[in-house]
């Protein structure tokens, strides 16, 4: 298990603080586990609607960049986006940091209802909070057996 990991995308508005979320529920609270983007985005409603069905919150936290970390050395990264991992490989080329690449649907390109627009964001939710289930060895959240 690390102890510090760190989520990325492109403007850390969408995939990056849901994987944040997700962590945070699903990891030891001795891991420290942060997000970033490689360029400042823009809080997005849809992921507090996506997040608040699953009872998590963004509380106050806005989109900040690799450079508004006041750390940026981390036991993981793991990058959401192709321009988010090379950023990373870049940043990291002089550090024995870990890094993943777990390519991640952008979900703000999906069209339609409300509704469908929704499930395009409940889908990246899913799929991250089964990621980081099997990538840390846990039980995904909500799918505990009876």
């Amino acid at each position: 298990m690390p102890r510090s990991v760190l989520f990325m995308c492109g403007m850390n508005a969408v995939r990056s603080p849901i994987a944040e979320a997700l962590a945070r529920q699903s990891l030891p609270a001795t891991v420290f586990v942060a997000s970033a983007g490689v360029h400042a985005g823009a809080r997005d409603p849809f992921v507090d609607a996506v997040l608040a069905e699953d009872g998590l919150s963004l509380d106050n936290r806005q989109p900040r960049t690799i450079d508004d970390l006041e750390d940026d050395y981390f036991d993981l990264i793991v990058t959401l986006a192709p321009e988010a991992h090379h950023a990373a490989l870049e940043l990291t080329r002089s550090m024995a940091v870990e890094v993943e690449y777990w390519p991640t649907a952008d979900p703000t390109t999906a069209t339609g209802t409300r509704e469908q627009i929704m499930a395009a964001y409940r889908d990246v939710r899913e799929r991250l909070k089964a990621r980081i289930a099997g990538r840390f060895g846990l039980r995904a959240p909500g799918n505990a057996e009876e």
